[in-house]
């Protein structure tokens, strides 16, 4: 089955999910977001229902109706790409089927849940790659996870994956940079098409010079800069790409230096307050709302590192 790569060589937030003070989702606020990301030039795609979008947190039908409404707010302008998450490769495969019918442009392939504790069987991975792109169709972005977790892939499974029919990119967040610079350079070679994304929210100034683009989390709330970041990396731009780095570092230190990563989350959505986006940073249990003050900490930092609010 032949597709026709999406080409994400720039950057693709990972935007959240918005709700309503009363825990629904809130679709307006999702129509706001959207398209102010889709309107920035530089942003190549978003990708929703991922970790920063709450998206395992959704019902199933919240996560169609969110695909279809992220759709509708950039107005056909970037693709929509969709978070496939379920935990068994076969309904895996319909999450995925349903998200391209729902207008989802590609697929994010997470690895099955159970992998995280127990490890995986040598050639699971390539199974589930190829079983869920034959059965939906969907162009697939490879999602590599931190080495401290038992689901992160060798390099042979990398490569692997990367040549099979469907995968046209990947999502590197092994978040070792030992591997990072010995592997890196053999999928450059092994794979030269496909294209290498960075999700290091907070190692993005030493990812930067070796990848086509950014899938971040961090793109939805501090977009300009960081596509400011991905040219100065390609053009091997270090003081530039330093600049920023600093320029971005108390951001970064309130959103991602914090006890858990999943607390990024609820940090990113204090952020888009912050810029005028959002009205409020309710989240979804497991979430919960972080200590006093972080908020006034996270306006502090958006207002340090020279993001203006957003003109509604």
């Amino acid at each position: 089955m032949a597709i026709q790569p999406l080409d994400l060589r720039g950057l693709t937030p990972a935007p959240v999910t918005p709700f309503t003070k009363d825990g629904a989702v809130d679709y307006e606020a999702i129509q706001r977001l959207g398209s102010w990301l889709g309107s920035i030039a530089g942003v190549k795609g978003l990708v929703v229902l991922g970790h920063a979008g709450e998206g395992t947190f959704l019902s199933e039908e919240e996560q169609l109706n969110v695909i279809k409404a992220y759709v509708k707010s950039v107005d056909n302008k970037i693709p929509i790409i969709a978070g496939i998450t379920r935990e068994g490769t076969e309904v895996a495969a319909l999450e995925a089927k349903k998200a391209k019918e729902a207008g989802a442009s590609a697929g994010l392939l997470y690895p099955s849940h159970g992998w995280l504790r127990f490890g995986y069987q040598p050639g699971a991975p390539q199974d589930r790659y190829k079983r869920v792109f034959e059965v939906s169709g969907l162009p697939l972005i490879l999602f590599q996870y931190p080495d401290v977790t038992k689901c992160t892939y060798s390099l042979q499974t990398m490569l692997d994956i990367a040549a099979q029919p469907g995968v046209f990119a990947m999502k590197n967040g092994v978040r070792n940079m030992r591997r990072w610079d010995t592997e890196i350079p053999v999928i450059r070679k092994e794979r030269p098409n496909l294209q290498i994304l960075t999700c290091h929210d907070e190692y993005l100034l030493h990812t930067c010079f070796d990848v086509d683009g950014m899938l971040v989390g961090y793109g939805t709330i501090a977009p300009e800069p960081l596509i400011e970041m991905i040219k100065a990396g390609k053009a091997k731009d270090y003081v530039k790409a330093r600049s920023i780095h600093d320029q971005l570092l108390p951001l970064t230190k309130t959103v991602y230096h914090r006890g858990s990563h999943m607390e990024g989350t609820v940090a990113l959505k204090h952020a888009l307050v912050a810029r005028g986006i959002l009205d409020h940073a309710t989240v979804r249990s497991p979430l919960l709302p972080l200590p006093d003050g972080a908020a006034e900490e996270i306006h502090a930092a958006i207002t340090e590192a020279e993001l203006p609010r957003v003109a509604q």
